[in-house]
């Protein structure tokens, strides 16, 4: 596997994360402008400069009611207290949570080209998270797999996002002797954790292959686009989609090793037909719950990716 280029320094790829690299993409977030073009063009563009939602959350002030006034915000206490209406004032939440969920399963660790799914995810999740930082908003997240989850709760700081990095790093430095032994409903695991700590009107990223996108991630899916801003970001390899060309291959888990033969037709056909199907079940998932769904690839350079799918996008 080659590295990559990403805006000024290049990316080693490979098989596990290089903490140095996800730190680094800090300077590369910078560089993102197509972020801060306008919304109707690019969706995370609005995501990501807090839209506002209703009046807010923030307490301001107490003042006297006057005419016009929404009589829901008087202040009770201080009217009795005073004898005189008092109303609460509220200002805009200038800044949003945005929780990136990071798959780090046993099924990212595979790849054919630059490198593997799983640290694709984790440099995504860099990304993203170094980008929103920047713009002022309140970053955590959850990293998962099929062994448990970790959460880092939103906060406006460098800390934040230096805590999630580090927690998806160990996470991945575990992938060589990790099994499929855990749970096999991790992702919905995962969304349902991100619905018990996520207040309303966050911005929810989630980062993975959704090979394990089944009925309880749907509805923890749905209920979330309800309140949320939810995009999701699918990692694939290019050898999920299509078998390399006829011969006999030998693969490797890291523990066993085994023999294909890619020469049958039918069975070529079949291994297609079946990414192609999964995949258009979890696009069409996602725009039913009218969220976005980015397609990034292993076998190309991060930066102009997340860069190219997010502006280019006319799904919201």
């Amino acid at each position: 596997m080659q590295g990559f280029q990403a805006n000024g320094f290049r990316l080693k790829g490979g098989a596990y994360t290089d903490i140095r690299e996800l730190i680094q993409l800090r300077y590369a977030a910078r560089e993102m402008d197509v972020l801060d073009s306008d919304t109707t063009r690019n969706p995370l563009s609005g995501l990501l400069t807090s839209k506002f939602r209703g009046r807010g959350i923030d307490f301001a002030e107490v003042r006297i009611y006057q005419p016009g006034d929404d009589v829901r915000t008087i202040d009770w206490r201080v009217t009795a207290r005073t004898q005189t209406p008092h109303t609460k004032l509220f200002q805009e939440e200038k800044e949003r949570p945005v929780l990136i969920l990071v798959d780090q399963s046993v099924s990212m660790f595979f790849g054919s080209k630059q490198a593997f799914k799983s640290v694709l995810a984790a440099e995504c999740a860099a990304l993203l998270a170094w980008k929103a930082l920047e713009r002022g908003d309140r970053v955590g997240g959850i990293v998962f797999s099929e062994q448990g989850h970790r959460e880092v709760r939103p906060r406006r700081s460098k800390t934040s996002a230096l805590r999630l990095l580090h927690e998806i790093d160990d996470y991945n430095k575990k992938l060589s002797k990790q099994t499929n032994s855990g749970t096999q409903s991790y992702l919905g695991e995962a969304l349902r954790n991100v619905r018990r700590v996520a207040k309303h009107g966050s911005t929810i990223l989630i980062i993975s292959d959704f090979l394990t996108f089944n009925d309880e991630a749907r509805i923890h899916l749905s209920q979330l686009a309800r309140h949320d801003e939810v995009i999701g970001v699918h990692i694939s390899d290019p050898l999920e989609k299509e078998l390399p060309r006829p011969d006999l291959y030998t693969i490797t888990d890291g523990v066993s090793r085994s023999r294909i033969n890619t020469s049958a037709r039918r069975h070529r056909r079949d291994y297609e037909q079946h990414y192609s199907s999964h995949l258009e079940r979890v696009r069409a998932e996602f725009a039913r719950v009218k969220s976005l769904l980015v397609e990034v690839s292993t076998d190309q350079a991060l930066v102009s990716q997340i860069s190219n799918r997010f502006n280019l996008s006319g799904q919201r």
